[in-house]
């Protein structure tokens, strides 16, 4: 399996039969997982979307967006719970309008699953924790 490293944007192989939340990248020798979100603009976006065999759970989102910062820490205790069965990935749609205008978020927060560099599943507003895991554990 190919992940790509959170760090330095490196691809990494895993090995089926290792626990994958103890993975180091192979170049900056950091975690591979941890089980948070990781705030992501185009270029490791892209990386993660195109190199990495791992489901991407998206949360698109803005400052300004009072639902957004409700579900923020409902979105990092699911990474915790999820990772490393999926990445959680966060795009600020006011930093990086052109991810969100190709993806077409027209509500946020808007949630999207990409599963092998496909959207697999789309969900706007906010969940709480048990609503979130519900959803991805459907979708990844």
């Amino acid at each position: 399996m190919q992940v790509v490293c959170p760090h330095c944007l490196a691809i990494n192989r895993l090995a089926e039969n290792k626990p994958a939340q103890s993975g180091q990248c192979g170049k900056c020798h950091k975690p591979l997982f941890l089980a948070a979100p990781q705030d992501v603009n185009q270029q490791q976006f892209e990386r993660q979307l195109l190199k990495s065999d791992l489901p991407l759970v998206v949360d698109f989102w803005a400052a300004w967006c009072g639902p957004c910062k409700m579900m923020a820490p409902v979105f990092q205790q699911a990474a915790a719970q999820i990772e490393p069965r999926a990445r959680l990935l966060k795009v600020n749609t006011e930093e990086q309008q052109s991810l969100a205008a190709r993806f077409g978020i027209r509500s946020i927060p808007t949630l999207v699953v990409f599963s092998q560099g496909q959207e697999a599943a789309r969900m706007s507003g906010a969940l709480d924790l048990r609503g979130l895991l519900g959803w991805i554990n459907q979708h990844i």
